[in-house]
């Protein structure tokens, strides 16, 4: 049986999956990345230890009308993720024109049905934006392969470029274009000179982009190259299976079961016409070089399962080349996953632990938490924190208080370092934190933070005092991080 696609079904469907999305983003708290980031969006810089600076950017743009809440951090985040189908269609009316109309259909709802989009959609992080600008990208190399002028070379270095300031591993994708026009050049001699003049420009445009990127790291001693770079350090080969088996099953868990298995099909058949079809070449190229990177990478070391969401844009477009008999029930129940993923972070239905539950154990009850460290607090008391994430949840929940940041990152941040006195550190019995640096500690309580009954975390609160003969390392350590106004910030039912 002929499936019809009228023009107005997948619209309709993206249409709801973006309004469902901002009202999940709207009412979900941050978690402690989101809030971290949140951060980045108040101490605006070319570069952070962590990331390249796109995301905070992204944050700070839809503050402008959401506000400093949950809904304003992650406002453009959700609109770009719908913003993505447009991209991806028109990359599939050009790299793979015989799949019709119908194949950028089947594209855009795939990717769009994953779980990895409905939760970069609702939780803003570097993967959304670097997803979004790969996206343009693949649709400006589709103009370049549709022979629409070597203007579009430039398009696409500015979306590479985009993209590496987003995420590092943008550059994974970027580096399978290379390798596709190293294979088209040999064997098209003519098509490959003819191309100079338009690669050229756009390696100057991308390299333009990072430029500040690239000059930020030049001034703070290379800190997040280094950072990045040194996680192919550790090497356990001895973990190969492990490492293997939790990459499988995450992108398993992220794609969904169904879909999963359409992009791997299409992936097979783009192989098979990679050798005549210029278009097929391209897909393959820019997902199977980052693919066998972190094939590679997994031989002697964990593979975070967001990492490889670079390839999902490509994955989508490749999608369109496998007939859709069984797509609809491949994109319902990726739907059904994901909508089932939000009703247990919004309502927690099932009785899930904290090792389960995401959602309870990064989300819940920061609120509840900033109320028990208040009533230890002493008028002009500084709050605290032994790791980054927690000081960013607090200070998002607790306007008109004077939160810290205490690690070494924060010498990164251009915040003020005016903190003195006395104060309250907040800390995780499993970590530590630099007792040099105070004059006093005393553990006064310890609290928990959780849901519904169930605990996710359980940290003690320490009454310290601030030595006065800091160090100046030492006191480039210690910010104050930027909090909401009262009147701001975010009311919800958690």
């Amino acid at each position: 049986m002929r499936v019809r696609y009228s023009p107005q079904w997948w619209l309709y469907l993206l249409v709801l999956l973006a309004g469902v999305r901002l009202v999940v983003a709207g009412i979900l708290p941050l978690s402690p990345d989101e809030a971290y980031y949140r951060l980045w969006a108040f101490a605006p810089a070319a570069g952070y230890l962590d990331h390249p600076p796109m995301v905070a950017a992204w944050i700070r743009l839809g503050m402008l009308p959401g506000g400093d809440d949950a809904f304003g951090v992650r406002l453009v985040g959700v609109l770009a993720g719908a913003g993505i189908s447009f991209f991806l269609f028109r990359a599939v009316r050009d790299l793979l024109p015989g799949t019709g109309r119908a194949g950028g259909v089947r594209a855009c709802v795939m990717l769009q049905a994953t779980l990895a989009l409905a939760i970069q959609s609702v939780v803003i992080t570097p993967d959304m934006p670097v997803m979004f600008f790969l996206s343009e990208l693949v649709w400006a190399m589709g103009r370049v392969r549709a022979g629409a002028g070597t203007g579009w070379w430039l398009v696409a270095g500015f979306a590479a470029g985009l993209a590496c300031d987003s995420k590092y591993t943008a550059i994974l994708p970027v580096g399978g274009i290379g390798l596709w026009l190293l294979i088209q050049g040999l064997r098209h001699r003519a098509w490959g000179v003819q191309q100079v003049p338009g690669v050229v420009g756009g390696v100057m445009v991308a390299a333009l982009c990072i430029t500040p990127v690239v000059w930020w790291n030049a001034r703070h001693g290379w800190a997040s190259f280094v950072r990045q770079g040194g996680r192919t350090a550790d090497w356990h080969p001895g973990r190969a299976v492990q490492f293997l088996t939790e990459l499988v099953t995450g992108q398993l868990g992220l794609m969904t079961p169904g879909i999963a298995a359409f992009f791997i099909w299409g992936q097979v058949i783009l192989l098979r016409h990679a050798r005549r079809d210029a278009g097929a070449a391209l897909l393959s190229c820019m997902t199977l070089v980052p693919a066998c990177v972190f094939v590679q990478h997994a031989m002697g070391d964990r593979v975070q399962a967001n990492w490889p969401v670079v390839i999902y844009p490509m994955l989508a477009a490749g999608a369109a080349m496998v007939t859709w008999r069984w797509g609809r029930w491949a994109v319902g129940g990726g739907v059904l996953v994901g909508a089932l993923v939000y009703v247990q972070a919004l309502f927690a239905p099932l009785p899930l632990s904290a090792h389960t539950d995401v959602a309870l154990r990064q989300m819940a009850g920061w609120r509840d938490l900033a109320s028990g460290i208040e009533a230890h607090a002493r008028p002009g008391d500084f709050i605290a924190a032994c790791d980054y994430g927690t000081a960013a949840e607090l200070a998002t929940v607790m306007p008109g208080q004077v939160v810290v940041g205490m690690e070494p990152r924060w010498a990164l941040f251009n915040l003020p370092h005016d903190v003195a006195g006395d104060g309250i550190m907040v800390c995780n019995p499993r970590r530590g934190f630099d007792r040099d640096v105070f004059v006093s500690v005393q553990q006064i309580d310890t609290l928990a933070r959780g849901r519904q009954g169930r605990v996710a975390e359980r940290v003690s609160l320490y009454r310290v005092s601030l030595r006065t003969d800091l160090s100046a390392i030492q006191r480039s350590t210690i910010v104050r991080l930027p909090t909401p106004y009262k009147d701001r910030i975010n009311k919800s039912f958690w």
